[in-house]
């Protein structure tokens, strides 16, 4: 996020687009409420009616995977009226005429035609976004998790920057993480071409500098992504996985691929808190620790890095993961000295740019948001005030694609899948009173569809991929288009990506969840 939550109240204008708030990020969804309470406009782009649909003052039912050309329209118009910020254009960004050139285009005519979306809806949210002095930008995984993720997140960069709405209070471009630490993870290197800070793994000079804390010698190449390991394992090129914290059997796309490719591995280690489905299939599970066992911190959707204190000591054999990483660490030749869990945040402060002034000591109740350089900086409230870390904001031209898999005759639904309020990714199937609360999955189906299929609310079916079948009791519900079916990812019982598309965006290859073409049948 480049602002932060506390901004939200604040805001005049709020455009949230793939993404459901008040479901998968109650307390901002609760913050939203509190901006509209104070006289915020809202925009909403989403195919099916969430919670904020019925609050907004313009509602775009867009056709999933057509974000690219609706973001271009609402440019487009933009543009056509003179609102855009032309001071901020002029000083902060470069590239700009190409861009507006590449925009003419997508004239609103022909972007309603492929979005779906009337062409009174696109101007009057253009109308709200550009001429508000505070507009914020909320997207989550409704952008991200297509063939044209980054191509969706890139044209949101464009539309904030067209209309200045970036390095100011209550503005910004504000990706709401899925889960409490993933901004963590990221920021500490769990990706294959990074270390800790987004420091490339192929620059000598960064690799040097870990060389010589760490005292041995790295790898210069950078690692698979999660596609790529899948691949891998089924070609025997990959033949052992540690996997932490992840369960990708219920979460990845296309799940039976990925189950068979976990089984061809040599050797599989799980370290989780639970039992879960892959480490069912694990040759090794090492129990860990809880957040109510351990010390450490967490880093958080506005950057915020909070400390987390141990309540309780670790149950049975489980351990932090530090330690257990420590343990192997030992046991592999290489002692990590650490004696506690402050000591591994000063290496992280002396090896991460964005955390150098971050100690447990400073970070107290309310924490820190990075970037903190120095001991006495307070935190970042928003990014980018004055100018880019890249210096002029580059403005690129992005061209709308179709998704890998639509529709047709053979699978005529269209598939999105998503989050609901009452559980929590996969975890919270193991509290009781959750699961007696919301124990099965109800796949949304429109009345018309249902009708259509002879399918009574409550009914059992059998949905069908080209990679997988599986069986559901569905809602009827106005909730999602006709020709629209939407499942959760909650359901061990009905894994819904047993169904989807494996297909990546190129640059992320981030798995295509959100849309894909199934079949329904009554059982």
């Amino acid at each position: 996020m480049t602002n932060s939550i506390n901004e939200i109240p604040n805001a005049q204008v709020m455009f949230v687009i793939g993404s459901n708030p008040t479901e998968a990020h109650p307390v901002i969804g609760a913050k939203m409420k509190q901006a509209l309470a104070k006289g915020a406009k809202l925009i909403v782009v989403d195919p099916r009616r969430i919670e904020l649909a019925d609050k907004a003052d313009v509602w775009m039912r867009i056709r999933p995977g057509t974000d690219v050309a609706l973001i271009n329209g609402i440019m487009n118009i933009i543009l056509e009226n003179g609102w855009e910020d032309k001071e901020f254009i002029a000083e902060r960004t470069e590239q700009f005429e190409q861009f507006k050139e590449a925009l003419k285009k997508y004239q609103p005519e022909v972007v309603s035609k492929i979005t779906g979306v009337p062409l009174e809806q696109m101007l009057e949210a253009a109308k709200l976004y550009a001429n508000a002095e505070k507009s914020q930008i909320f997207y989550t995984l409704g952008i991200t998790e297509h063939t044209s993720g980054t191509d969706n997140v890139m044209s949101l960069a464009n539309l904030a920057m067209l209309t200045g709405n970036l390095g100011k209070e209550s503005s910004g471009v504000n990706p709401l993480r899925g889960q409490n630490n993933v901004q963590g993870a990221c920021d500490m290197g769990a990706l294959p071409n990074v270390y800790p800070g987004y420091q490339s793994v192929t620059n000598p000079d960064v690799r040097a500098k870990f060389e010589k804390v760490w005292g041995v010698e790295l790898n210069p190449n950078q690692g698979f992504m999660i596609p790529d390991m899948f691949e891998a394992a089924h070609k025997k090129s990959l033949r052992a996985m540690y996997i932490v914290g992840e369960d990708p059997v219920l979460t990845d796309a296309d799940a039976n691929h990925v189950r068979k490719g976990l089984e061809e591995l040599d050797f599989l280690v799980v370290q989780d808190i639970f039992m879960s489905e892959t480490a069912k299939l694990a040759d090794v599970v090492l129990p860990g620790a809880s957040f109510a066992e351990k010390t450490g911190t967490f880093t958080n959707t506005e950057r915020r890095v909070q400390m987390v204190r141990q309540a309780i000591k670790p149950i049975g054999n489980a351990k932090a993961d530090s330690e257990i990483i420590c343990e192997i660490s030992k046991r592999l030749g290489v002692e990590l000295n650490f004696n506690n869990t402050a000591d591994i945040m000063d290496e992280v402060a002396s090896l991460t740019p964005q955390y150098t002034g971050i100690s447990h000591e400073r970070l107290g109740i309310k924490g820190l948001q990075w970037p903190v350089p120095n001991q006495e900086h307070p935190g970042t409230k928003f990014l980018h005030e004055g100018k880019f870390t890249r210096g002029k904001g580059l403005f690129t031209v992005i061209d709308y694609q179709l998704p890998d898999e639509l529709p047709d005759e053979e699978y005529p639904f269209l598939l999105s899948t998503g989050r609901k309020l009452s559980h929590y990714n996969i975890m919270t199937r193991n509290s009781a009173g959750l699961d007696s609360y919301s124990p099965e999955e109800l796949a949304e189906m429109n009345p018309i569809d249902a009708k259509k299929l002879g399918i009574e609310d409550g009914e059992k079916v059998r949905v069908a991929s080209r990679r997988g079948e599986l069986e559901t009791k569905v809602r009827v519900t106005d909730k999602v288009l006709p020709g629209m079916l939407f499942m959760t990812l909650h359901y061990k019982e009905s894994p819904a990506n047993v169904l989807t598309n494996a297909a990546y965006d190129r640059v992320s290859k981030t798995y295509e969840y959100k849309v894909c073409g199934v079949r329904v049948d009554r059982i």
